[in-house]
């Protein structure tokens, strides 16, 4: 059968005049007719339902999706943040200065990674495997693990790292973390650490950045500080450099950074991260109060008063860190006395002296552990920087020198007042004596605010004590070459980093007492020795933990030290900064461990298109 569709065909013109013709619906006019008989009252409450019943039917379809969805970080939003001084080494084996290590961390990726609380994830590792006698750590690389520029990640390329950390034309600040370790690649795939002695801290150091070997495989150890590589970095972690701003003598200005799609722990959320460098404190706090910066880590205490911005919030955490006075007593033989040095443990008013110094951001230690070490370790998530109030606590220095004094005459030391003293008073003048040695110390510290501070605040109060004090400051290099080195000092008020996993041997053990060991109070107990050393040997943390605590009640009862505070870390971040959490950091630029997780956007998501790893907010 034939049809003609043709425009003058005579059924077409019928089906045009059908579509064309007007046809009323017989219940759209029965409605008409019905709505011809209501009176404007009831049309009027009519039209009030039926407007009513619309509006509750899109409340209950958003109540629906609602119910059926999440809010999930959503891709975009950037963060430009603050640094004091410039970058020259953005390179894992040669990191020196502040923004050296923040950029590190940004750009580059380890076997493993630190997580704010304290654990560690794998990265670049698939999985990792130690043997029973702790002295051998094999790691499976992920298959898909790349560098920034396509190139895939070899066990070569961990090889080739590890060994330039080693290697002693390099000077890298890590060779010590890597003394005495073997490292072998059975294939592709594989890396084989193999250590000289069991080490339970030596998951750490898998944290380490990795180089990519054919980038930097022909650069000799002479050439290695000033390859371009090192201010262009190419590395595995979330962020890759995009372009990099210099001024007219060709020093980097700006880093801006964006994601790196492909980094093994997910791509990150925040489109943008800009660095920008200021040639001091006072300069970058201006460009945050202008608004050209949005972020600044390490604030001072005394600083936050001059930030005038009411849309940032502060994240602040205590840094494993120990500040004390350490007691050289074989340089300072009246110290060599037990109650001496309890005294002049006692003596000291640390709430007072936290709230002086650290403007009350800081934790009071009785002892050589710090907060956020080993299993303690507790996140900060940001506050209103409104109110992020410090806590200082009301002085007690006449009770604490009214117990020191009770030590030193129970001690066998006598006060000889002077004309002026009368006793009972809170401060005497005079001096305490014993076997014909009085009772008088040098105290040195470095040219450092905060630890001249501290140390003029301490001597204040063993003065009060009566006892005879002065105060030596050097700078950094002249204390660590000609006092802190040949051991040259009474008493020394210095500051410990005693890092995420916590290990005192370095510090107290009795083979470090001389340099280049750490042990600044040259302390010697063969029952501290034995605990040290089981510790650092220990894989499990809880028993770890248990050794370090008899370790502690054992360094108490000698007094080898007087433990002052470990000062908060500050970070000034925008309020639309989300996901920030800080916690074990053992340098600044940790802040940025979990920055693949940051974000400024969201967006509602159904429940059943999401998975662990976006993560609920």
């Amino acid at each position: 059968m034939d049809f003609d569709f043709s425009p003058s065909s005579e059924k077409t013109q019928d089906v045009k005049v059908a579509l064309t013709k007007e046809r009323s619906l017989w219940r759209l006019t029965v409605l008409e007719r019905l709505l011809r008989t209501f009176s404007p009252g009831e049309r009027l409450a009519l039209y009030c339902l039926t407007t009513l019943m619309a509006l509750s039917s899109l409340v209950l379809l958003v109540g629906i999706n609602n119910a059926a969805s999440v809010l999930v970080p959503a891709r975009g939003g950037t963060l430009t943040e603050g640094e004091v001084g410039p970058a020259r080494f953005i390179n894992p084996v040669l990191t020196i200065s502040q923004p050296d290590e923040d950029l590190t961390e940004l750009v580059y990726s380890g076997l493993m990674r630190a997580a704010p609380d304290g654990t560690y994830v794998p990265d670049l590792a698939e999985r990792y495997d130690i043997s029973s006698d702790g002295t051998t750590y094999t790691f499976h690389l992920r298959p898909d693990a790349t560098f920034q520029d396509g190139t895939k990640v070899t066990a070569a390329d961990i090889l080739y790292t590890v060994q330039q950390t080693q290697n002693p034309a390099i000077s890298s600040p890590r060779r010590a973390d890597w003394a005495g370790v073997q490292v072998s690649s059975p294939d592709a795939e594989t890396v084989v650490f193999k250590l000289p002695r069991a080490y339970a801290p030596f998951l750490d150091n898998t944290t380490m950045g990795i180089l990519p070997k054919h980038i930097w495989s022909s650069v000799s150890a002479e050439e290695f500080p000033f390859n371009p590589a090192n201010t262009h970095p190419i590395g595995s972690g979330p962020y890759r450099v995009q372009s990099v701003s210099t001024d007219s003598t060709g020093s980097p200005i700006r880093y801006e950074l964006v994601p790196f799609t492909h980094y093994a722990l997910g791509s990150p959320d925040l489109s943008h991260i800009t660095l920008t460098f200021y040639a001091s404190d006072s300069e970058m706090l201006q460009a945050l109060n202008a608004g050209r910066i949005d972020a600044v880590a390490g604030v001072a205490p005394q600083d936050l008063k001059a930030i005038k911005r009411t849309d940032l919030d502060m994240v602040r955490v205590a840094l494993p860190r120990v500040f004390g006075v350490f007691f050289n007593q074989s340089h300072a033989p009246v110290l060599a006395d037990l109650s001496a040095r309890q005294a002049l443990d006692a003596a000291v008013d640390k709430q007072q002296l936290v709230a002086d110094v650290l403007g009350g951001y800081g934790t009071l230690l009785q002892g050589p552990v710090p907060p956020n070490v080993s299993g303690n370790v507790t996140p900060a998530t940001p506050v209103a920087l409104s109110s992020a109030t410090a806590n200082a606590s009301s002085t007690q220095s006449t009770l604490l020198l009214d117990a020191a004094r009770s030590i030193l005459q129970k001690g066998g030391w006598k006060f000889t007042a002077s004309a002026s003293s009368t006793t009972g008073q809170a401060a005497q003048t005079g001096s305490w004596s014993k076997n014909k040695q009085t009772l008088s110390l040098t105290l040195a510290t470095a040219d450092e605010p905060e630890l001249v501070a501290t140390a003029n605040e301490v001597a204040a109060d063993w003065r009060a004590l009566g006892v005879q004090v002065s105060v030596q400051v050097y700078s950094l290099s002249d204390l660590n070459e000609n006092v802190i080195r040949p051991r040259s000092y009474d008493a020394l008020l210095f500051g410990e980093v005693v890092g995420r996993t916590a290990d005192f041997f370095a510090f107290w053990a009795s083979s470090q007492r001389n340099d280049p060991g750490l042990n600044l109070a040259l302390y010697t107990n063969s029952s501290a020795d034995t605990l040290l050393a089981q510790a650092r040997a220990t894989t499990d943390e809880t028993a770890r933990d248990k050794l370090y605590a008899q370790f502690a009640t054992t360094l108490e009862k000698t007094t080898p030290a007087v433990f002052l505070y470990s000062p908060d870390f500050i970070y000034v971040v925008p309020q639309s900064l989300h996901g920030v959490k800080l916690g074990a950091l053992t340098s600044p630029s940790e802040r940025f461990l979990n920055v693949y997780r940051w974000y400024t956007e969201t967006e509602h998501v159904w429940s059943i298109f999401t998975n662990e790893a976006q993560g609920v907010i």
